[in-house]
């Protein structure tokens, strides 16, 4: 079992950065793939990012690429979103996930455990 906890939302102005955290407690955190997925309103969650288990594969929305980097440190228990060149349609509910699979990081169902997400706002 793993519990996430989002945290690092905020209100930032377009063009401005936020970092998010999302820290896992257990011990299998290094076993699983994360992602962070991001609901505006009225809208379906949707992928952002996601990262593997050791680091070494990270894969982005085209919406994003270029200015979110996701990163995460293991022997923290931590995934991060770094999102720079923020922009009104990043607003959204952003959530992160942990995954047992070891591929398909973008499919939401591939993911087994989720965070209780964090508000990210997004002015002109």
């Amino acid at each position: 079992q793993v519990q996430l906890g989002e945290s690092g939302g905020g209100l930032v102005q377009a063009g401005g950065s936020l970092r998010l955290s999302c820290a896992a407690s257990g011990r299998t955190f290094s076993r699983h793939a994360m992602g962070w997925f991001r609901q505006a309103p009225g809208k379906e969650r949707e992928f952002v990012a996601a990262i593997n288990w050791n680091g070494r594969t990270t894969i982005y929305t085209d919406s994003v690429k270029g200015r979110f980097t996701i990163s995460r440190d293991n022997a923290k228990n931590t995934v991060y979103l770094q999102m720079n060149s923020l922009k009104t349609e990043d607003t959204a509910v952003y959530y992160c996930a942990a995954s047992n699979y070891y591929s398909d990081y973008d499919v939401m169902s591939r993911y087994d455990y989720w965070g209780q997400g964090t508000q990210v706002t997004v002015s002109a």
